[in-house]
């Protein structure tokens, strides 16, 4: 604008001007306007930075928009990450189970070997004592067979003394082996190494599957600790009663009645079908309770009561007969009938000693009771599981109705037809005819 104004100035006055002064004016415009459009590309132009600031604002509307859409308290969570110190307490935590875990694993694995060993120590003792109290119960009665034949004067007199000492002792040692029954303490090893095993098994199939919390640590070792109450190893102070006044299964297991009030006092309200179970599989399962309580159960109980009195009997025979042995082989050469009495005695002895050492009648009582506990654990768990009235607390309604398909040594189809024939039976009023188990 400054050069056209300049160029005006330099216009003429009168009309009457040259065509020279026309055309110098002509090129001083073309020499000006040159000189500016040289200068044009150093302009700014504010054009884009409009279009950009609009477009930022525009993106910001809608991020507030869609955030007023979403409730402050989702986009807390959503955008709340967890501090160091919650990471690191979580990972101590999971770290410390763990490696309580491993340590119980240690000791169920140690545990595992010493009764074995001990189940064998004590085995050896029932052969060993059996033979022994058999080989001198039978020497002296070939001594008092002697001295009855001819003995006379001092030959009379040691043998009827090596005689009683003999039936003494072997009394002495019956009396001993009839208290511990080394038969029925190596069943006990055999049963505390076979628990020990399957706990140590699913101590390592915990492991595999997950992390374990610390519930999982404080169940195994309540399990640990039943196991060392049901099958201690010292003799003296801790054994257990071999001739108890009735039989009753051994319990090593964790009681099942706390694990069902926990479940009862956490949760009020009703649920739905979930987690495979149903109906109709909690009253199978009522059924078969009831078949196990009702046949195995007693039937193994009154086995167990028969095979007790037995037990009784041999245990108080043997050291009996050897005793009065003993008081007759003393009275040889005194007494006429004191030598028959003597060997009668010593001859029965040895057969009683056999039939409940060597027939290892206290085993068959443990074995019993053993098959008593599996029996009421089995109830246990039934009950625990059908008393727990939020399905999804419960096993897995499938996995569990297998596992006691298993237990009892049949099939899912068997299963189900001996619920059907219980529920049959019992509507009609009759005995159920069959057991539930087919393995013992």
């Amino acid at each position: 604008m400054a050069s056209l104004k300049a160029s005006t100035l330099l216009l003429p006055s009168s009309s009457s001007s040259s065509s020279s002064s026309w055309s110098s004016y002509c090129c001083s415009m073309k020499l000006n306007a040159a000189i500016h459009a040289s200068k044009l590309p150093k302009v700014r132009f504010s054009v884009p930075k409009i279009a950009t600031r609009k477009l930022v604002d525009e993106m910001n509307t809608r991020v507030a928009v869609c955030t007023n859409r979403v409730p402050k308290e989702n986009i807390n969570v959503l955008t709340s990450t967890p501090t160091a110190n919650d990471v690191e307490s979580r990972n101590s935590n999971t770290l410390a189970a763990t490696q309580l875990i491993y340590a119980i694993l240690e000791a169920v694995a140690d545990r595992v070997e010493m009764h074995t060993n001990v189940g064998q120590q004590r085995d050896n003792w029932n052969t060993l004592l059996l033979n022994s109290i058999n080989m001198i119960t039978l020497t002296a009665a070939a001594m008092v067979g002697a001295a009855a034949i001819g003995g006379s004067g001092m030959p009379l007199l040691a043998l009827k003394l090596s005689a009683t000492l003999l039936y003494a002792a072997a009394s002495g040692m019956l009396l001993v082996m009839n208290k511990i029954q080394p038969s029925q303490l190596a069943e006990e090893q055999r049963n505390a190494t076979r628990f020990f095993k399957q706990l140590r098994s699913q101590i390592q199939t915990m492991l595999a599957l997950g992390t374990p919390t610390q519930e999982d640590v404080e169940d195994v070792m309540e399990r640990v600790l039943a196991l060392d109450k049901a099958y201690p190893l010292p003799l003296l102070g801790a054994m257990l009663d071999k001739f108890p006044a009735k039989f009753e299964p051994t319990a090593w297991w964790p009681s099942h009645q706390l694990i069902i009030q926990k479940g009862n006092e956490s949760h009020e309200g009703k649920q739905l079908e979930t987690n495979g179970w149903s109906e109709e599989l909690e009253a199978e399962m009522r059924e078969i309770m009831e078949v196990v309580e009702s046949k195995d159960s007693e039937d193994y109980e009154r086995l167990g009561n028969l095979v007790l009195k037995i037990n009784k009997i041999l245990a108080i025979s043997g050291p009996l007969l050897t005793g009065i042995a003993a008081v007759g082989s003393a009275c040889v050469g005194n007494v006429a009938w004191a030598a028959v009495v003597a060997l009668n005695a010593g001859a029965l002895a040895t057969i009683v000693n056999t039939i409940q050492h060597g027939g290892q009648v206290g085993m068959v009582f443990e074995m019993y009771r053993n098959a008593g506990s599996f029996f009421r654990l089995l109830k246990e768990t039934i009950e625990a599981a059908l008393e727990e009235k939020y399905l999804e607390r419960r096993e897995n309604g499938e996995l569990f109705e297998t596992k006691v398909t298993l237990q009892l040594g049949r099939s899912l189809s068997q299963l189900r037809d001996l619920a059907r024939k219980s529920a049959s039976f019992r509507n009609d009023g009759t005995a159920m005819d069959e057991f539930a188990s087919k393995l013992f």
